[in-house]
C-alpha cells in the first residue's frame, strides 16, 4: 500500500509511546511510520466504531475520520466503550474526537456529523487509505462497499448478531495471484436482505462485549493493511461464535463459492 508522502519522523516521545510496535520486526519504525502517515475513515462511532477508533489512535494512525450523525444514549454505553455517561445527549462525533484527543494528542481526528449514503459515499472517501466499516444497517453497509470498491479504498467491514460476529477485507479492484479479480462485497452478500428479516440491536440485543471483540479484530487487519504484515483476510470471513467460544474461517471468491 502506498501512502502520500508527508513528514513521518517519530518524535522522542512517539519512540516511547511506540517502542512495542517498534521492537517487532514486523512493524519497526517503518511501519511506525506507515501508521502515523496513514488516514483511516471509520463509519460508525458505536458497539464496532469504538474499539476500532480506539486502538487505531493508540496505534498511531495519524488522521481518523469519523462518520456518525447520532448523540450518544444512556443504551449505548453497554457496548459503546468510546463514550461515557457524561456524553450522553453529546454528538458521537464530538465524544469520540475527544476520547481520542486523551487517548493519544499525536492524532488528528476528522468528525463527519451526517449520515454516509449512497450519494456522498465517494466524495466522503476520498483521501483515505483505507476505510472501515462499524454500521448497523444494511443501506450503509452497501453504500460503503460499493463507493470503496470504485474509489479503490480497501474495506475493513465487520457486522455483530446477538453472540456472533464476522470481519472479511475487502478489495475488488484489485487480483489475486493467478490474476482473478478478488471478491467484492456483492459477491459475498449478493443483495440486502428483505426489510425486517433480521432484527435490530434494539430489538434482538447483543452483548457489548461481542462488539469489542469484532471492532478491535477490524482494527488488527486495518494495522496489517498499513504496516504489509500478515495475510489480512481478503477472501476469507472470519466468523465468530461467543456462545460455543469458537472462530471459523470460511474462503470465498469472485463467484461466491464458499469453502471451509
Amino acid at each position: 500500500m502506498t501512502y502520500k508522502e508527508k513528514d513521518t519522523q517519530l518524535s522522542g516521545d512517539e519512540l516511547e509511546r511506540y517502542a512495542r510496535h517498534i521492537v517487532l520486526a514486523e512493524i519497526g519504525g517503518a511501519g511506525q511510520q506507515k501508521l502515523k502517515a496513514a488516514r483511516v475513515l471509520v463509519v460508525g462511532a458505536g458497539g464496532l466504531g469504538a474499539p476500532v477508533i480506539q486502538y487505531l489512535a493508540a496505534a498511531g494512525v495519524g488522521h481518523i475520520g469519523i462518520i456518525d450523525d447520532d448523540a450518544v444514549s444512556l443504551s449505548n454505553l453497554q457496548r459503546q466503550i468510546i463514550h461515557d455517561t457524561t456524553q450522553v445527549g453529546a454528538k458521537k462525533v464530538a465524544s469520540a474526537a475527544a476520547a481520542v484527543a486523551r487517548i493519544n494528542p499525536n492524532v488528528s481526528v476528522e468528525p463527519h456529523d451526517l449520515r454516509i449514503t449512497a450519494g456522498n459515499a465517494a466524495a466522503l472517501l476520498n483521501g483515505y487509505d483505507i476505510v472501515v466499516d462499524g454500521s448497523d444497517n444494511f443501506d450503509t453497509r452497501y453504500s460503503v462497499a460499493d463507493a470503496a470498491a470504485t474509489c479503490e479504498v480497501p474495506l475493513v467491514t465487520g457486522a455483530v448478531g446477538r453472540f456472533d460476529g464476522s470481519v472479511t477485507v475487502l478489495m475488488p479492484f484489485r487480483t489475486d495471484s493467478e490474476g482473478e479479480p478478488l471478491p467484492s462485497y456483492r459477491d459475498l452478500f449478493p443483495e440486502p436482505p428483505p426489510q425486517g428479516a433480521i432484527p435490530s440491536c434494539a430489538e434482538a440485543g447483543v452483548v457489548g462485549a461481542l462488539t469489542g471483540v469484532i471492532g478491535t479484530l477490524q482494527a488488527m487487519e486495518v494495522i496489517k493493511l498499513i504496516t504489509g504484515t500478515g495475510e489480512p483476510l481478503v477472501g476469507r470471513i472470519l466468523l465468530y461464535d461467543a456462545l460455543a467460544a469458537r472462530f471459523q474461517t470460511i474462503r470465498y471468491n469472485a463467484s461466491g463459492t464458499a469453502a471451509l
